[in-house]
């Protein structure tokens, strides 16, 4: 059945032949009784080229919704081997990366916090802390740019940067490799994996593969896109639906990666204040990148707190509250009116008007990512 996107108040409107469960639907307001949740949950049990279309305007390139892929994402000149896996998860737990030997890629990227850190900013070399949120790693293998501002070009290239971060390991690639080839095992596992001595292209690929390896197959959204219709309750798919339409969270959160590995300014730059930062400007020196960031992707959201790039939102409902309510829209200052390096918020953040109910559903949904 062919439906289209109406208002951000009205969820959903469909072509002649509307059933209950999409006069639900399209009722502008209406408060959702446990019978309608069960007949929103209806319009998604079937396979997903039968669910509601999404709510995208014009323009935006977007992908639907999918399951993980069996491997991810892999760069030519570096294959997945279970070995060079196993290599790189012992690198990346080993506070030999940094220069005190105290610190470890884990220290910022825990497993038990879906790889990120659950702090506001992370902390490194001799305390000092930066100034960006440590985001999740396990879907970083999808992005073609990473870092918040997309700094690097591959995966195996941001593997060495925090290394060589004052900030953060503090440390030198090329004292890192005679460090490590020093020791009793390293060398022999390098030798086996990449049948040579200890390299820093080696030290990135292994790192890089263990990265692959993380992606989050057990949760609840994972086991729902696989088919596993109950593995979602009523209200979590409620959530969904909002997360398709009203809320309009596919502009830039689609495909099995959950998010469009675009650089969107959504309004959180401070520019001229405490906090900014420039974002992608700082990379490219374009105005128009001033205070865009990557997109994360949701998966795993509900670990990964506090958000954003600045993790300055300690609740994940307080981030949904402040996309309800459009983002902040940046306002010139009469001295700002000729500069040219003034943000834009992204025309793409709206006012949504979900109701408590609606962001109560929509909070559950992500949760389940």
């Amino acid at each position: 059945m062919k439906s289209i996107a109406l208002s951000f108040g009205a969820l959903l409107l469909c072509s002649p032949g509307l059933n209950a469960c999409e006069l639900t639907l399209a009722a502008e307001g209406k408060q959702l009784s446990a019978a309608d949740l069960a007949c929103v949950q209806q319009l998604y049990q079937g396979p997903i080229d039968s669910w509601p279309a999404p709510q995208i305007d014009p323009g935006v390139e977007w992908q639907e919704l999918a399951a993980l892929p069996e491997q991810a994402p892999t760069a030519a000149d570096n294959p997945l081997t279970s070995a060079k896996i196993a290599l790189g998860e012992r690198l990346f737990f080993d506070p030999q990366l940094s220069r005190n030997n105290d610190v470890s890629c884990a220290s910022c990227h825990k497993p038990e916090l879906g790889f990120s850190d659950g702090e506001k900013v992370s902390t490194g070399h001799l305390q000092r802390q930066g100034r960006r949120n440590s985001p999740s790693i396990t879907m970083s293998s999808f992005s073609h740019a990473p870092f918040w501002d997309g700094r690097t070009g591959s995966l195996e290239e941001q593997a060495l940067k925090p290394i060589e971060d004052p900030v953060e390991m503090a440390f030198n690639v090329d004292e890192l490799v005679v460090r490590l080839q020093a020791t009793d095992d390293y060398p022999r596992e390098f030798a086996t994996v990449f049948d040579q001595q200890v390299t820093a292209r080696g030290i990135a690929q292994a790192l890089a593969s263990y990265q692959r390896s993380l992606l989050p197959r057990d949760t609840d959204f994972e086991r729902f896109m696989r088919g596993e219709r109950t593995a979602l309750n009523a209200e979590q798919i409620h959530g969904l639906h909002l997360f398709r339409t009203k809320g309009r969270c596919m502009h830039c959160h689609n495909g099995p990666a959950l998010s469009d590995d675009q650089f969107h300014n959504v309004g959180l730059t401070y520019y001229g204040r405490q906090y900014e930062d420039l974002g992608r400007h700082e990379v490219t020196g374009q105005p128009d990148d001033v205070g865009r960031f990557r997109t994360p992707s949701l998966r795993l959201v509900g670990q990964t707190g506090p958000w954003m790039h600045n993790g300055l939102f300690p609740h994940l409902w307080g981030v949904i509250n402040m996309y309800n309510a459009g983002m902040p829209q940046h306002k010139r200052r009469v001295d700002q009116l000729e500069d040219e390096n003034f943000p834009q918020t992204s025309p793409l953040l709206k006012p949504l008007g979900l109701t408590p109910v609606e962001r109560a559903n929509l909070e559950t949904f992500l949760r389940s990512l």
